[in-house]
């Protein structure tokens, strides 16, 4: 009952947080208070924080034995790929508007839409995924040691990056329309693939 509780809460965690982050509801929210749009994009990052310490609670508060582990060479393989998915992160950051990712330039500029407009621009790392962080994020997961929690955890927090990468591309299609298209034709979503990538020659022209 515990594990079924926290895959439940994993779900609603998901569903709430990407509708939050639809396209309908941030007009909507536009429309029912246009004064206060600014804080749109901090509170909702700040209520993805908060929501998520209860789920992070239930989880660790859940006993049970291992399911596997990783020792050995095996250990030093999965923390060595962990770590450099953590480096991946913190390099891919630079490529990113940090400020306008946390909703700092937003308040700043008294924004007055919910969801700001960007130019179409790919980084290095956006030639061989199209979704750099949630790539890192799957990494760091299925590279830890699994107990049914964190299975249960690892699995909803996968279906939240496939939910949320799509409903994430809905949008940049609405944005940016056949040039999106084009690149999500070329680079795949979650997991990169060898034969399919962008040279920077090609990134460049897109």
């Amino acid at each position: 009952m515990k594990l079924l509780g926290l895959a439940c809460a994993w779900i609603a965690y998901a569903l709430l947080h990407s509708a939050l982050a639809a396209l309908p509801v941030k007009a909507w929210a536009e429309r029912r208070w246009p004064g206060a749009v600014r804080y749109y994009r901090l509170s909702y990052n700040v209520f993805a924080v908060i929501a998520l310490l209860p789920i992070l609670w239930l989880s660790y508060g859940i006993d049970g034995g291992w399911l596997w582990r990783w020792t050995g060479a095996a250990a030093w393989l999965a923390n060595g790929v962990a770590l450099a998915a953590v480096v991946g992160f913190l390099a891919s950051a630079r490529h990113y508007d940090m400020d306008a990712f946390l909703g700092l330039r937003q308040l700043r500029e008294a924004a007055s839409t919910a969801d700001g407009s960007e130019v179409f621009a790919l980084s290095p790392f956006h030639r061989y995924v199209r979704h750099p962080w949630y790539f890192f994020g799957l990494v760091l997961i299925w590279t830890r040691d699994m107990n049914a929690a964190t299975l249960v955890s690892a699995l909803a927090i996968t279906f939240y990056f496939v939910l949320g990468s799509k409903i994430e591309e809905r949008k940049l299609v609405a944005s940016h329309g056949d040039i999106y298209r084009r690149y999500m034709a070329c680079v795949p979503g979650l997991v990169p693939l060898p034969w399919k990538f962008l040279t920077a020659e090609e990134a460049r022209k897109l």
